[in-house]
């Protein structure tokens, strides 16, 4: 996934979020809320936006969490999946989608845990929390060799530019003032 045009990601949660983002200069979408009734078409109006989506598969009413779920993204033409479980970025990447995994830094017991989730599971990027851990998102993005993704707690541009000058590859949030 390329973030040189713009390494903010919208995180949006409901439909008014979803329609600011689509309109905003962003060019990728995390869906963190959603229901299997409305799922293709939120993702059709992604993708007519020209941006990519990933769905957070853990928050999202009626999709198994399971291969068949994943199967069943892929056919919706998900770009890709959010998500803590490793069990499901295994599923999501052998139905052809990108993978990010998300993890809770909030001590060295869960840097340690993200690392081996990471060996073990293989997702194409991981998503760190909160992005305030600028340290963290530099160990890990020297140990693991893969994008980092700060999220989570990011209420000013110097937040974003103290993450990416920690490593990070992008910036997701859901202050829709920082899209731009």
């Amino acid at each position: 996934m390329d973030f040189s045009d713009n390494p903010v990601i919208a995180a949006v949660r409901d439909e008014k979020g979803f329609e600011k983002a689509l309109k905003s200069a962003v060019s990728h979408i995390f869906l963190l809320n959603s229901d299997l009734l409305t799922l293709k078409e939120t993702i059709k109006k992604a993708h007519e936006a020209k941006k990519t989506i990933f769905v957070h598969v853990d928050f999202t009413e009626g999709l198994g969490k399971d291969k068949v779920g994943m199967e069943a993204l892929a056919r919706f033409k998900a770009d890709g999946v959010i998500t803590t479980r490793s069990g499901i970025v295994k599923s999501a990447k052998e139905a052809g989608l990108l993978t990010v995994q998300r993890f809770f830094i909030v001590d060295s017991h869960s840097f340690d845990t993200a690392v081996e989730s990471v060996k073990t599971a293989r997702p194409d990027m991981i998503e760190v929390m909160p992005a305030l851990v600028t340290r963290e998102i530099k160990r890990l993005k020297e140990t693991i060799k893969i994008p980092v993704i700060a999220g989570g707690l990011i209420e000013e541009k110097a937040e974003i530019y103290s993450a990416l000058s920690a490593g990070a590859s992008a910036v997701s949030t859901g202050k829709s003032e920082l899209w731009e």
